[in-house]
């Protein structure tokens, strides 16, 4: 199995539902199994043009999952869950009822017309490296740094929001992936 982390994103309709509805249909894509999550936070909408006051706040949050899916097969997954939700591509870095990213996957770097990972601007976001440090303190971006030091330097700028976490029962992330059967084993 291979480590993801996927960050989640909304700023139109009921974003917190979604964030959370998103959650679930990621944790039950076949091949898939949640290993932690953030809580949820608030960050202003950023634009083309950069931060943006005047359009809805964004929520966000980040969910680390193991998976025998291949980095695309991932992503083409998650692209099936924003258009559940009604996610549209009409501007980019436009409002939207739901964005989902693949922001790393193990240690590779990808650059494929369609796919880029480690996420090429993660490291400079903090409505990404918030979440991220929440629901894995030890994770690190592939061949950037520690997402706590990435953290530090770009300043984290997000508001925390009073709902528990996109997954029920949180594990360790940072740790390797576990081998259900070795548990059993003992």
């Amino acid at each position: 199995m291979s480590r993801a982390v996927v960050a989640l994103g909304a700023n139109l309709g009921d974003r917190g539902s979604t964030l959370r509805a998103a959650a679930t249909a990621i944790a039950e894509l076949p091949g898939v199994r949640p290993v932690a999550s953030s809580r949820e936070v608030e960050s202003i909408a950023v634009t083309l043009d950069g931060p943006d006051r005047s359009k809805p706040r964004y929520r966000n949050a980040v969910v680390v999952v193991d998976t025998d899916l291949e980095p695309q097969e991932l992503l083409d997954a998650l692209h099936g869950i924003e258009d559940t939700h009604g996610r549209t591509r009409e501007v980019r870095w436009g409002d939207r009822t739901l964005d989902l990213d693949l922001v790393a996957y193990d240690d590779l770097s990808i650059d494929t017309a369609t796919l880029t990972v480690p996420h090429p601007r993660a490291g400079e976001r903090a409505f990404v490296l918030a979440p991220w440090h929440d629901a894995d303190p030890g994770a690190v971006l592939p061949g950037v740094g520690p997402v706590a030091d990435l953290l530090a330097q770009v300043g984290d700028d997000t508001e925390r929001v009073d709902e528990p976490r996109l997954f029920d029962e949180p594990s360790r992330a940072s740790g390797p992936a576990a081998d259900p059967a070795a548990g059993a084993a003992s």
